[in-house]
């Protein structure tokens, strides 16, 4: 057999070999269990994006605990940590709450998360349990199987008998406090605090129904001063938001006909390395 019938042979046999595929964004970031070696700085957006130089909030702290600790996603920019101690502080002071339950925040470098949030990637967000924390010495096993309560009934149209005024309280110091863009919650709670706030309503603005979010809330921090590599989100409409949460809840009690011509949803794209912020790469190799 000649050398081209040979070269021949070895090219089928090279294309005849299965590609392999690129890791995707979440499994680079996912593997991480420690934080780069840098000063803290997030890059990008919060749903496309990485954190340099995390730092953890403490699994236990005079009045907080942070939950499914297996995740190791307590990592956060410092910012996020000092306002979680800070509303923890506050929540104490709350009949029936001996501080927060805080569940995800980011992973040790931010990014993609091999399941659940398509957000928490620049350590600027966290997830607040609404189960009122009756003990703060909980072990690593309790903290794994201890699930939170749903504050939603109605599918979300209205909170259920769980709801309290120390929730809306809590809520409010956390949209009140400089440091939050944005919190998420279930519809039917924004229309409650709507309905309940008698005081100052500027607050209200900050709180934006979201589907889900009746197990906790989800408090998304501005861009920390001095970080040009953040972007922050769209600026929130003017208004407390009331009436938009008023219109979800009707959508929710009578939903509108689908409309034929809407355009199907497409499935998303994983991420690689390469959509994120050319810094990412950096924080991946420190």
């Amino acid at each position: 057999m000649g050398r081209t019938a040979f070269a021949l042979i070895g090219l089928l046999l090279t294309l005849a070999l299965p590609v392999q595929a690129a890791p995707t964004a979440k499994e680079l970031f996912g593997r991480e269990k420690s934080p780069s070696a840098h000063r803290s700085e997030p890059f990008g957006s919060y749903s496309k994006g990485c954190l340099a130089g995390a730092v953890p909030l403490p699994e236990t702290g005079p009045t907080w605990q942070a939950m499914r600790l297996s995740r190791n996603r307590n990592w956060g920019h410092p910012d996020t940590i000092d306002f979680l101690q800070r509303l923890s502080a506050y929540a104490a002071t709350q009949p029936g709450w001996n501080g927060l339950y805080v569940g995800d925040i980011s992973q040790p470098r931010g990014g993609p998360m091999l399941t659940g949030h398509a957000s928490h990637q620049m350590g600027l967000d966290a997830d607040i349990w609404m189960l009122p924390p009756q003990r703060l010495n909980l072990s690593r096993s309790e903290r794994e199987n201890l699930s939170s309560i749903s504050m939603q009934r109605a599918n979300g149209a209205y909170v259920n008998s769980s709801w309290t005024a120390e929730h809306h309280k809590i809520v409010r110091a956390a949209a009140k406090d400089p440091a939050v863009a944005r919190i998420f919650i279930f519809p039917g709670a924004k229309v409650q605090m709507c309905n309940d706030e008698k005081g100052d309503r500027s607050w209200l603005r900050k709180v934006r129904p979201w589907w889900g979010h009746h197990y906790h809330f989800h408090v998304r921090l501005n861009c920390p001063r001095g970080a040009r590599a953040c972007v922050e989100q769209d600026t929130i409409p003017a208004g407390d938001g009331c009436d938009e949460a008023r219109q979800w809840v009707n959508n929710i009690l009578n939903p509108p006909p689908p409309d034929p011509n809407a355009p199907k949803p497409q499935p998303r794209r994983e991420l690689v390395l390469a959509d994120l912020p050319q810094a990412c790469a950096q924080v991946l190799s420190r």
